[in-house]
């Protein structure tokens, strides 16, 4: 069995590139049920955000194909044009990359806050299909909880590290003001109400679209006004700044909408992968267009440089914990094998002696339960610690002999 993953990021790939790739829930959800066809692939899990998409699979020795060539195959596109946009990972460097991932070493935005959460909802959503197998499930686990061990004990970047602070203070460095002024935000996920937030926060007039099929209570970030999203073109003509963050497959902003609605020089900020505006917006004199690659974190300093290595430190220490229960999986039958037996001969032995307790009934077979579960964790205690202590093949040994000592006994 191996562990494999290939992707398409940033680093590589402009937004035009990475759009082909990426996935509504919809189609992810049909991409895994595909997957999980494939002769081979013991489980999957696909992470796609505005910054990358990965396809994950844990494999048998059945799998002969290439991740690559399902991905292209279930986005219908010719390999050709984009293999090199693409990396490959296998084994310890797939699960060193998965940990750096989750902690935010590999963002834009170092130890950004998002990426570890997207993490996590890329294996519930796999989870929720029936696609992520035992190791999938292991691994993406323990690789968000090292993240979040990383994110509380080490400093990486300052409080506020998101795409959308990182976008804000690029305007800001190029002679922007945001007090005052009139923003709409379109979109109220994730990404679109941190948007609103962090732009009230820097004392803008924010104004958010919300959807009217939407059932219930749509909640806006505080202080925050809102506008359903058809009428937004009402509002549009008004404001000194439009963001947008949606998971929209359809344009949010046209050419032809945008030069009828603007009635003065304007900031448009399109944070959303497949894109939010049309691209040609930008031909339109006194509209400055800005996509998600525009802001890209300066260069690491001395004391993030020093967080980086702390980090690797750690999830040098939460790597070798999987790797342990990874290389000791198939190990784990006859373990409970050895620990239900090692149970039945306590049982055995202590039977006469539990009898003969003055106690009722009831009592005397839940001391006998507690007796029972008390020696299979020591059992279990015993067995992986002197896993951990002495090489696979003396342990194997270890187990043969106690294999046959209960067989004999």
């Amino acid at each position: 069995m191996s562990i494999r993953m290939t992707g398409i990021d940033h680093n590589l790939a402009g937004i035009d590139v990475r759009t082909v790739f990426s996935f509504t829930k919809k189609k992810k959800a049909e991409a895994l049920e595909y997957l999980k066809t494939v002769p081979g692939i013991d489980g999957c899990v696909i992470l796609s955000t505005c910054n990358r998409m990965e396809l994950w699979a844990s494999t048998s020795e059945e799998f002969h194909g290439s991740l690559f060539g399902l991905l292209c195959e279930i986005k219908q596109v010719s390999p050709e044009p984009y293999e090199g946009y693409f990396v490959y990972r296998e084994g310890y460097e797939a699960v060193h990359h998965l940990f750096r991932l989750a902690g935010g070493l590999e963002s834009r935005i170092l130890g950004e806050d998002q990426i570890v959460t997207q993490v996590g909802d890329a294996l519930t959503f796999a989870r929720d299909q029936y696609a992520a197998d035992h190791v999938m499930e292991t691994l993406f686990r323990m690789a968000v909880t090292a993240a979040k061990k990383v994110k509380t004990d080490i400093e990486l970047s300052p409080a506020d590290h998101s795409v959308v602070r990182t976008a804000i203070n690029t305007l800001k460095q190029d002679g922007m003001e945001f007090t005052g002024k009139k923003c709409l935000v379109i979109g109220n996920g994730v990404m679109g109400k941190l948007a609103a937030t962090t732009l009230e926060k820097e004392g803008a007039d924010v104004t958010v679209t919300v959807r009217q099929y939407r059932s219930g209570v749509v909640e806006i970030p505080r202080g925050c006004r809102r506008i359903d999203y058809g009428e937004r073109m009402s509002l549009f003509g008004e404001c000194d700044y439009v963001f947008s963050a949606t998971v929209s497959p359809n344009f949010t902003l046209t050419k032809e909408q945008v030069e009828q609605g603007m009635k003065h020089p304007m900031i448009l900020v399109d944070l959303a992968v497949p894109r939010d505006f049309e691209l040609t917006i930008r031909e339109i004199p006194g509209i400055a267009l800005y996509d998600i690659d525009c802001f890209r974190e300066e260069a690491r300093s001395d004391a993030q440089k020093a967080a980086i290595a702390a980090a690797e430190e750690c999830f040098a220490d939460q790597i070798g914990e999987f790797y342990s229960w990874y290389e000791g999986r198939d190990l784990i039958p006859r373990i409970q094998k050895i620990k239900e037996e090692a149970a039945v001969d306590l049982e055995v032995r202590l039977t006469k002696k539990l009898q003969q307790l003055p106690v009722e009934a009831n009592e005397r077979e839940e001391l006998k339960e507690d007796i029972l579960q008390a020696s299979m964790r020591a059992v279990n205690k015993m067995l992986f610690g002197l896993r951990d202590e002495i090489s696979r093949k003396a342990f194997l040994e270890c187990l043969d002999g106690l294999e046959k000592v209960y067989k004999e006994g």
